[in-house]
């Protein structure tokens, strides 16, 4: 198999009724490197949508040309035009001819040209693709515009194995052997029966190399056949958090001397979750789930990011403890699995957030009514079987992925189903609520409904496969386990319900538990911890994000993460490592003395700058066993917050500097806050892929990401905001963040204002280019010049 990535496009926001055509002339069209996202760089605006971060769709065009020498001999191939995802409702042609269309923007397809490119007169093919995204108030979360994932040109062959055609598993751990199973779907696309040799084996990251199986293959025209590999695999090197082993898969199918070869990344591991003891990894390992929910999106990248750019956020989760993703609310890019395959993540992937009844989406306001109604609940009768087998196929040999849930937060009261077994909802997205949303409405859809919707997903993935358990989110636990909806699935999920979890363990003994969406709090996280049949959470949610935006315009995110928009750690960083990382941290923050906040993002500060007198709250964010804090000389002692999981106190601010030195199982840690003055100058840190990782970016996946702080005469971080310019040589820029989710610079724009004292840059440079700069202004301030 041969793959040749397209990612030089035209691109033309707005409609054509001709653009299909193979001679339409787009010299004027915008070049753009695909994946790309057109929202983001379009201007916030009012009359977009709350919901999905006040930015615009819109309809748009992408044309690209490609000369069939570039992608190699096409005799005696089948060539498939692959997209990973579209964004949404496109339309394809290839040389003017009408290939179809896919609806959701998540799911992948493809295309087969061999009969069209036989018709190739000037060995030119012209792809052109109409998207649709009109529909802005379609999700409840930013979802970007465009061919935001990778399209592929594929050749093989024709005795080939198709797309989602090898299938890798680890049946089980028996001793000091694995037993290895692979069934692979060969394909014969001549006219007439062929015989062909078949060839799998497995290479550790030594370069052993072990062979699974071989076997000889009889295959009529157009017939597709199954074959299936065991074998015993002694001295597996097992895929788990700390040491996320492995290995590449390689099938060698031969026929008549032409030989297709295909290879990808699997890992070898068995897991279950348990009714009683949670989730156990490789037989023995019983093992807490702490996760965290993402979108997609990343800032200035809409929902297009680089893989470098997740790199760096996913090594900052795993520094803080994380070990589990929940993809919400849709399957994402495949860079992000593989990521979390290569960095021992483990995977919840989830395929809808809605089913054939829309929820109410929110555009002028969060829970500000009336909502709209767009969105993916009118194709879900037709297209939910396509795109859930899509999911499960695409992703079934990720060693990350152990669940597949199929819906989230499908059963809010009256959002759109109601039931007469409940009065009134209470717990979820009630605030501002009318109060005839929040009563049972006998002419809403009934919630039975769900169940057999839930039991029919169940199947379909388990027809897939038989491998991982099924889960859905449930909002509303309290009803849904009366309605059979819980019943439905393998693995029972329940979003912010904490306090059901003893009672319904004893109605459901024989179901496994998991926190599928939690707050940050430390009682919701000992809920987790001291419960040993619940088998883990995920925090809602690991980085902020654009769309479901609260508060009131120009607000356009959502603050929730443990990383901000640009990926720094927030304040509920460092809580949370104190709570989930095995290693020493302790981390000071200080706040003017006083009552406490219901809101658990209310602000903190790295500063020890105060009036003297003044009363002053020290909180320590430690998993120490043991410390000492030191104001000039002077002991300060610190209580544990049982509620808040932290160690306070309060004291009158004295000047000068406030030391914890901490200690845990003979390793030592300080940190230390002072007094921050002005800023005086701005400072750069370019973020590198550490050295253990290289090896899982190409050189045109690696970016600079420049993180800028503007700091004081002693390199203290400031709060102060500045307008920060960009000007660079030799490199190209893609753009500025600074996670402040109410300021609504274009994202294109070559300038942004920092927010508490940072931003973010993000530069590429060529492989091939020398003496590459940034260069950095702000008025009044030094040019701070950056090489790259």
């Amino acid at each position: 198999m041969e793959k040749y990535l397209i990612k030089d496009w035209c691109f033309y926001l707005g409609d054509n009724d001709i653009a299909w055509q193979k001679d339409f002339n787009d010299k004027d069209w915008q070049k753009i490197t695909v994946p790309h996202d057109w929202s983001i760089t379009q201007d916030f605006t009012k009359d977009a949508s709350s919901g999905t971060g006040y930015l615009p769709g819109g309809i748009g065009w992408y044309r690209a040309h490609i000369m069939t020498k570039e992608i190699g001999k096409l005799t005696d191939k089948i060539t498939q035009l692959r997209f990973e995802g579209v964004y949404k409702n496109c339309q394809v042609w290839v040389n003017g001819y009408h290939l179809g269309g896919w609806v959701s923007g998540y799911s992948s397809f493809q295309f087969n040209l061999t009969e069209i490119l036989s018709y190739n007169t000037n060995e030119e093919i012209v792809i052109a693709v109409r998207v649709d995204h009109t529909d802005i108030a379609d999700s409840r979360w930013y979802n970007g515009s465009g061919i935001f994932r990778p399209v592929s040109i594929v050749t093989n062959y024709p005795v080939m194995i198709d797309r989602y055609g090898i299938t890798f598993n680890t049946a089980a751990l028996r001793g000091d052997e694995a037993v290895i199973q692979t069934k692979i779907a060969v394909t014969n696309f001549n006219e007439e029966k062929k015989e062909a040799h078949l060839k799998q084996s497995l290479t550790d990251s030594a370069g052993t190399v072990i062979t699974i199986g071989e076997k000889e293959v009889t295959l009529f025209a157009g017939e597709i056949s199954e074959i299936q590999f065991e074998m015993n695999l002694p001295d597996p090197k097992l895929w788990r958090p700390e040491t996320p082993n492995l290995y590449t898969l390689t099938t060698v199918l031969s026929s008549n001397g032409k030989v297709n070869t295909y290879q990808e990344k699997v890992g070898i591991r068995t897991f279950v979750f348990t009714a009683d003891n949670g989730f156990i990894l490789n037989e023995t390992d019983k093992m807490n789930l702490k996760g965290v929910c993402l979108h997609e999106d990343a800032g200035c990248f809409g929902t297009a990011v680089p893989k470098e750019v997740w790199l760096r956020r996913l090594l900052k989760l795993k520094e803080v403890g994380c070990n589990a993703i929940r993809m919400a609310h849709n399957p994402h890019a495949q860079t992000l699995y593989d990521l979390c395959d290569e960095l021992g993540f483990f995977v919840f992937d989830e395929a809808f957030d809605e089913w054939e009844n829309p929820k109410n989406k929110w555009w002028q306001g969060h829970n500000v009514y009336p909502p709209k109604y767009e969105g993916y609940a009118k194709d879900f009768p037709v297209w939910h079987k396509h795109d859930l087998i899509d999911m499960v196929q695409r992703n079934k040999n990720h060693p990350s992925i152990i669940a597949w849930s199929i819906g989230n937060e499908i059963d809010y009261p009256n959002d759109p189903y109601a039931n007469e077994l409940f009065n009134e909802m209470e717990g979820n997205n009630d605030a501002n609520k009318p109060v005839e949303e929040r009563i049972y409405n006998p002419n809403r859809p009934d919630t039975r409904r769900l169940t057999t919707i839930a039991k029919q997903l169940s199947q379909i993935v388990h027809r897939e496969d038989k491998t991982r358990p099924t889960t859905l989110a449930a909002a509303f636990p309290e009803l849904s386990y009366q309605t059979g909806l819980v019943d439905s699935v393998d693995l029972i999920g329940y979003n912010y319900k904490e306090h059901l979890y003893e009672e319904h363990h004893r109605l459901f003994p024989d179901k496994p538990f998991i926190g599928s969406e939690n707050r940050h709090s430390y009682q919701n996280w000992l809920a987790v911890r001291d419960n040993d049949y619940i088998a883990g959470q995920f925090l809602w949610t690991g980085i902020d994000y654009l769309g479901e935006s609260r508060g009131v315009w120009p607000k356009h995110g959502t603050y929730r993460g443990l990383l901000d928009m640009c990926g720094y750690e927030t304040m509920m960083f460092y809580k949370r490592k104190s709570w989930w990382s095995e290693e020493l941290t302790a981390q000071l923050f200080t706040r003017p003395a006083k009552a406490k906040s219901a809101e658990p993002w209310e602000a903190v500060y790295r500063k020890w700058n105060y009036i003297a007198g003044e009363q002053v709250e020290i909180r320590l964010y430690t998993n120490a066993d043991k410390f000492e804090l030191v104001l000039n000389n002077d002991m300060i002692s610190l209580v544990f917050d049982e509620v808040e999981g932290y160690y306070s106190g309060i004291m009158r601010y004295v000047a000068g500097e406030l030391t914890v030195r901490a200690e845990k199982n003979g390793e030592k840690v300080t940190d230390t806050l002072k007094a921050v003055g002005q800023a005086q100058r701005l400072q750069a840190n370019v973020w590198t892929t550490p050295k253990d990782y290289k090896d899982f970016l190409s050189e045109d996946e690696i970016i600079k990401q420049i993180e800028l702080s503007l700091v004081d005469k002693d390199g203290n971080l400031t709060s102060e905001n500045q307008i920060i310019t960009f000007t660079g040589e030799n490199c190209e820029f893609l753009g500025f963040e600074n996670g402040n989710m109410a300021d609504t610079t274009n994202y294109s724009e070559r300038y942004r204002y920092s927010y508490n004292g940072r931003a973010i840059c993000y530069v590429k440079v060529l492989p091939t280019t020398i003496n590459a700069k940034a260069v950095f202004s702000i008025s009044g301030y030094h040019d701070l010049v950056v090489e790259l």
